[in-house]
């Protein structure tokens, strides 16, 4: 299949799934189209080859999440640069989320990127330990470091406790599912 038509299928069949996996890392809709349009563009551009769909839907996954963590990366550098400068930064845009809880977006909006990261590729995207430790450029430490304190700033700001972490992660699935 050449990768044209590996692009094709990648956005016909996964473009729902991809985008919710960027809209929950991003926590914004607009982000989360402009996340993942670069990481097909990044992951096709140079003409990438896979054997399988699943291949090619989770090497994007991985470029949605380096996006992700690239675009966190330049706003803060842009904020910095504001200070410096004396400028104001304009009032964020209003989240509306869909088919999700208000609350579980607010929550995760209030996560730093990596705990984030980790908390959406461990319990959303089912990542193995080591395969998130992969995508982000982590040791395996550190992403058990970011996924527990990122559970736990969860549960402290929905008002559950560490029994209730499974029913965290099943409502954020149910968002990365629909």
């Amino acid at each position: 299949m050449s990768w044209e038509q590996m692009l094709d299928r990648v956005v016909r069949e996964r473009y729902p799934r991809l985008l919710a996996h960027a809209t929950l890392l991003t926590g914004d809709r607009a982000d989360a189209q402009d996340v993942l349009q670069d990481a097909l563009v990044a992951t096709f551009s140079g003409r990438a080859r896979f054997a399988t769909l699943a291949e090619a839907e989770a090497y994007v996954r991985r470029a949605v999440t380096t996006r992700y963590i690239d675009l966190v990366r330049r706003r803060d550098s842009e904020r910095r640069a504001l200070r410096v400068v004396g400028s104001r930064r304009t009032a964020p845009v209003e989240l509306q989320p869909v088919g999700v809880a208000r609350e579980l977006v607010d929550a995760l909006a209030a996560l730093s990127p990596r705990q984030r990261a980790c908390v959406v590729l461990r319990h959303v995207e089912d990542l193995s330990l080591r395969q998130t430790a992969e995508a982000l450029g982590l040791s395996e430490g550190a992403v058990k470091r970011y996924t527990a304190d990122g559970l736990a700033a969860l549960n402290a700001l929905l008002g559950t406790t560490a029994d209730d972490d499974e029913r965290v992660v099943v409502r954020m699935k149910e968002v990365h599912d629909a």
